[in-house]
């Protein structure tokens, strides 16, 4: 089994930065692309950013310029540096990973718990 787990989340004042980590643990084989969602009340959830496993990122237009999501292979860990946040960015973010198994060496899809980002005005 493979748990994703979610830390730096919190409240911070518009303009302001936070650090969200991702940390996997458990059965691991590899990890595949990497990705951050975020999921606002009353809004669809929405791909915030992603990183392949060579290293290659993706960003939604609405983050461009602002958040910078890097990952530590050896850690097994993703990170998402937060910058000049916005009281929109008020969502709770989710950690996504595509996880081979050790054990089965068969690729699954695996989510956190979530940690939530409040930003205000």
């Amino acid at each position: 089994q493979v748990q994703l787990v979610e830390s730096g989340g919190g409240l911070v004042q518009a303009g302001g930065s936070l650090r969200l980590s991702c940390a996997a643990s458990g059965s691991i084989f590899s990890i595949g692309s990497m990705d951050w969602y975020r999921h606002a009340p009353g809004k669809q959830r929405e791909l915030v950013a992603g990183i392949t496993s060579g290293g290659t990122t993706n960003y939604a237009d609405s983050v461009k310029g602002r958040f910078t999501i890097s990952r530590d292979n050896a850690k097994n860990t993703v990170y998402l540096q937060m910058n000049s946040l916005k009281p929109e960015d008020t969502a709770v973010y989710y950690c996504n990973a595509d996880v081979r198994s050790s054990t089965t060496l068969t690729y699954n899809h695996y989510w956190g718990q979530g940690t939530q980002v409040t930003v205000s005005s």
